[in-house]
């Protein structure tokens, strides 16, 4: 599946690695000059190319778009996560990196070129219009959706703000297609939703962007506030559908839970790049039970988290096998020409796990409940593993698929939900049919 988003996904590692990728090394032994040679002779050749493709193709080439497309090329023949920005592509991923932009409120999914709606954002256009998650956007301004890319698809959302958008969505059970007529507004993506649920603190982390870290900590203190430090039994921290983000963001989040000890590594093409990030005394939450919900969308940053608290047995991980993204991509700006998002690295969980192409598997296995009328509708996530030109997993073990990502609207459906709450209430008998979660305040459309 491709990201999702009305925010930017992958993890992304910071200023700190980017002079270093682009250092050059010098070529001293006489086969590296040999190879050098070959590859300038290689250059040559695509000079030789780009100047008959310029003078006597039959229609006069638009040059600079050639060369995007030869760059592009190139990039995207590394793995999935990689990819040249050219300068509006770039401007849009700081804009997501901050989290706010003219849009709708409706963060998506392309899955065989299927754009579903994931989750719309509380008080935005689209969640006062009555959009779902697991709607099917089919037209965008009567452009059909098919045939677009995800990026194209989320262009055609965004825009100017009080301009309208007039989107054509299927709905699973309803025979025919809801017409909506929506007036973009400034959106601010929050990274962090907080909820008590009785006597548990109930916090969904959406993205790991500049807002994630502080969003956790205001949540941990407006729930401990709502219940009572005394009485508070633990916290379920939901990183479903959470496609990842900012490195430093996930080590942070990671931190909140930890005393001390590795939460992650990573290791590049030379030994001498290798990264250790370590936890700094004081645990947010001092000590109390946590339990971590993922499913075959939780990736990258998300998974960095559930790692580390899994292998440092700080919560106990629970829902399906997680997306399987195991590398790092570093953002390098071109001169006032974009940029180039390369993977730089692949990352280690505490006891030195790559789960590149293989997953989060959780602590206990919790098989979200689909209903009968959507099982034919929702296809399984295949994970990392699924998608063309993705790393191999670095210790040769065996890959592994993904999980599925249905995550219901009502939290008294949530067969996840439920379970982590009786996990931490210490409810003995299956946590997958217990009694429902006393709070249901989820966002619902109006």
């Amino acid at each position: 599946m491709r990201k999702v988003s009305l925010v930017f996904a992958g993890a992304v590692l910071g200023a700190g690695l980017t002079g270093m990728v682009t250092q050059t090394r010098l070529l001293t032994s006489t086969s590296a000059v040999a190879a050098s040679a070959e590859v300038y002779r290689s250059l040559n050749l695509f000079g030789d190319i780009f100047e008959k493709i310029r003078t006597d193709y039959v229609e006069k080439p638009d040059e600079q778009k050639l060369i995007e497309a030869a760059i592009n090329g190139m990039v995207s023949s590394l793995d999935p996560h990689s990819s040249y920005l050219d300068s509006k592509s770039f401007r849009d991923m700081d804009t997501d990196m901050r989290g706010q932009f003219g849009g709708l409120g409706i963060e998506v999914t392309m899955d065989d070129g299927v754009l579903k709606v994931a989750k719309p954002i509380r008080d935005t256009p689209a969640f006062k219009a009555g959009i779902l998650a697991n709607d099917i956007i089919s037209q965008i301004d009567g452009t059909e959706v098919k045939g677009l890319s995800l990026t194209q698809a989320v262009e055609k959302m965004r825009g100017i703000i009080n301009t309208q958008v007039k989107l054509k969505v299927d709905r699973p059970g309803k025979p025919e297609p809801l017409e909506f007529t929506l007036t973009r507004t400034t959106i601010v993506v929050p990274a962090v939703e907080e909820r008590v649920e009785a006597d548990v603190g109930y916090i969904r982390i959406g993205t790991f962007s500049e807002q994630t870290y502080e969003g956790l900590r205001k949540g941990i203190d407006k729930v401990n506030a709502e219940i009572g430090v005394d009485k508070i039994k633990g916290y379920v921290i939901d990183l479903r559908n959470n496609r990842g983000g900012r490195l430093d963001q996930s080590v942070l989040v990671s931190d909140a839970f930890l005393e001390r000890g590795k939460i992650v590594s990573t290791r590049g093409r030379n030994a001498e790049e290798t990264q250790v990030f370590n936890a700094k005394a004081g645990d947010l939450t001092k000590g109390k039970p946590v339990v971590v919900l993922i499913n075959g969308s939780s990736a990258s940053a998300a998974e960095i988290v559930a790692g580390a608290l899994q292998d440092h047995k700080r919560a106990t991980v629970m829902g399906t096998r997680s997306f399987g993204k195991g590398s790092v991509q570093t953002v390098i700006p071109l001169a006032g020409n974009g940029g180039l998002r390369l993977t730089t690295a692949r990352y280690y969980t505490p006891s030195g796990t790559s789960i590149q192409a293989k997953g989060i598997t959780p602590d206990i296995e919790v098989v979200q409940e689909i209903p009968p009328e959507l099982k034919d509708k929702l296809a399984e996530n295949k994970g990392e593993a699924s998608l063309k030109g993705h790393l191999k997993s670095g210790d040769g073990k065996d890959e592994q698929s993904g999980s599925a990502s249905y995550v219901p609207n009502d939290p008294t459906k949530d067969t996840q939900l439920i379970a982590a709450l009786n996990q931490i209430r210490g409810v003995k008998k299956d946590a997958a049919a217990p009694a429902a979660p006393a709070s249901t305040e989820a966002p619902k459309p109006n």
